[in-house]
């Protein structure tokens, strides 16, 4: 018996009616079902399919899942799931495909792979558990599809995966892992992706030249160093290669292109900026704002003038652009699929303020690092702009994005959702930080950490969103006028100081004057001399007429008698 109730509105739970019936293949995958996962599916032992993801499940797995001994797929996905998984799923031995990302297990990853030999693919994406992978993990020689991300905890080296041959997918993102890259990856000749971005590893790439098939490579956030190895540079465009945030040398860097992200790939002086992709865009001033309309064209909004960012982007970009030598961004990560859309653009009538920034937005299924370089030293103020804009109507309304985000490497915002904080879709919300430029760089990091839904809608809608982005100093600074202004009054004001100066020692007498005019006048042995009031009024008679010899430009002259 065949039931297939997926992409619909459903809601309340699954009736206890269909306890008795003989279903072979049940999918209830992205749908709004909510509470517990109900016990009286136990009954149903003729279950082969039970899918059941992209709901609004909650509490324990049930124990009396166990019974399901048919059970070859089994995927409990982007649902509210807690606790620990029920050991009485080991029972579970013909499992082919196990999926049970974007939950919140508590506790360590349990250790049932031994029970589950068959196992063909296994996905544990943001699942909640607790690091290390189980080397146990080792006996699943049949798997083809093994997606491990987003543990916390304990560190642990690579896992054995040697006997892995048939493996064409391979992503162990963000589990802590330390050590090198095993060598014997390149034994994987059937892979297609391989994904250990954001994890500790080190030492040289290993040689995977014999990988034909592989299309996307992502080695992101690293600790990995030495030259870059010749097959990487030998791949055509249609091998999408990201190195990004690793120590790699500088000096084996091929020229750049679009398909190989080198953003911060490079040890030394200032790998943030200064790396082979951008020596040719030196800084020719200072800046202290940038305004970004992310994913749309130029805007103006009031007395802002926010730049376009129409680039189509793609799984590992970092290429500079010629017409904007002060920003850029750098993208990591592929959707399922073909679908290859970066820019997210509404389909319907926005009444929000400054509805032309919300128009369009960036979208990223992994990571995306927005970088503004040349910027003056000091503290500045960032405004990262969100609003909704996929998950807006009918069907896509049961989309959940949930993302991070990071500015100058310091989580700001962790697992931001932004129609919850907007209070609905197709609103505005405005999150304000602050941030100190000390390398006259800035960077703010949107990442996806695995949660929330990956395929409702439709792949390709997931992940972090961004609508604009505007940055303003907080300190004062001066424009070119200014400076100008202010060079040419203190030239004045200097001027105006040394003839203050030399006027006041002129009045002393140090550069003649009054005082050394009358030294002068004694040297001539004249008769002369200073007489006061009192005296004056004597030899004159009090004035006496009799006595007057004329007028000055100062009025009366008269003689003295002695």
């Amino acid at each position: 018996m065949y039931l297939d109730l997926s992409r619909n509105f459903l809601g309340g739970n699954i009736p206890h009616e269909w306890a008795s019936t003989k279903l072979e293949f049940l999918s209830l995958s992205m749908n709004n079902l909510s509470g517990p996962i109900p016990s009286f599916l136990g009954s149903v032992t003729t279950l082969r399919y039970m899918n059941i993801k992209n709901n609004m499940f909650s509490g324990m797995v049930p124990l009396e899942l166990g019974k399901l001994v048919n059970l070859e797929n089994f995927i409990l996905s982007a649902n509210n799931l807690s606790g620990e998984l029920p050991f009485a799923i080991t029972k579970l031995t013909k499992l082919t495909e196990l999926r049970i990302s974007s939950n919140n297990f508590t506790g360590r990853m349990p250790d049932f792979f031994r029970s589950w030999k068959q196992l063909e693919k296994l996905e544990i994406q943001a699942s909640g558990f607790e690091g290390p992978i189980p080397s146990s993990i080792s006996i699943l020689s049949n798997l083809t599809e093994l997606r491990i991300s987003d543990l916390v905890g304990e560190a642990s080296k690579f896992p054995n995966l040697s006997s892995m041959t048939n493996m064409t997918k391979l992503m162990l993102r963000s589990c802590n892992i330390f050590g090198q890259i095993p060598k014997y990856i390149s034994n994987m000749i059937q892979l297609k992706i391989l994904d250990l971005s954001f994890n500790r590893l080190e030492g040289h790439i290993p040689d995977l030249h014999d990988l034909n098939f592989l299309k996307f490579m992502y080695l992101t956030s690293n600790f990995l160093n030495g030259p870059i190895p010749e097959f990487i540079k030998d791949r055509d465009n249609r091998f999408q290669i990201d190195l990004s945030y690793n120590n790699l040398s500088e000096h084996s860097a091929p020229p750049c292109r679009q398909n190989l992200n080198l953003f911060k790939s490079f040890s030394g002086r200032d790998n943030s900026i200064l790396s082979e992709c951008l020596k040719d865009f030196p800084c020719s001033k200072d800046r202290y704002s940038l305004h970004i309309n992310c994913g749309g064209k130029a805007t103006t909004v009031g007395k802002i003038m926010y730049e376009e960012d129409d680039d189509l982007a793609g799984p590992a970009v970092f290429v500079p652009v010629m017409e904007r030598k002060n920003w850029g961004f750098s993208s990591t990560g592929n959707w399922d699929g073909n679908t290859s859309n970066y820019v997210a653009k509404n389909v319907s009538a926005l009444a929000m303020k400054d509805s032309e920034l919300y128009t369009s937005a960036r979208l990223s299924p992994l990571s995306i690092t927005y970088y503004a370089r040349c910027l003056a030293n000091g503290r500045y103020k960032v405004k990262l702009h969100f609003a909704e804009i996929v998950y807006n109507r009918s069907f896509y309304s049961l989309g959940r994005r949930i993302f991070d985000v990071y500015i100058q490497e310091e989580l700001v915002m962790k697992d931001f959702d932004i129609e919850n904080t907007a209070g609905g879709v197709d609103k505005a919300v405005v999150k304000k930080f602050n941030a100190v430029v000390k390398n006259s760089v800035l960077m703010i990091r949107f990442y996806w950490a695995g949660k929330g839904t990956t395929a409702a809608p439709e792949t390709g809608t997931y992940g972090p969103l961004i609508s604009a982005i505007s940055v303003e100093s907080g300190f004062i600074h001066l424009n070119d006028k200014m400076k100008m202004t202010i060079v040419v009054g203190a030239v004045v004001l200097a001027l105006l100081l040394i003839f203050m100066i030399l006027g006041i020692l002129r009045w002393k007498g140090y550069l003649g004057g009054r005082i050394s005019r009358e030294k002068e006048l004694r040297r001539l042995d004249l008769q002369t001399g200073l007489f006061t009031y009192r005296q004056i009024k004597a030899a004159t008679n009090n004035f006496n007429t009799a006595n007057k010899i004329g007028e000055g430009g100062f009025g009366s002259v008269y003689k003295m008698v002695s």
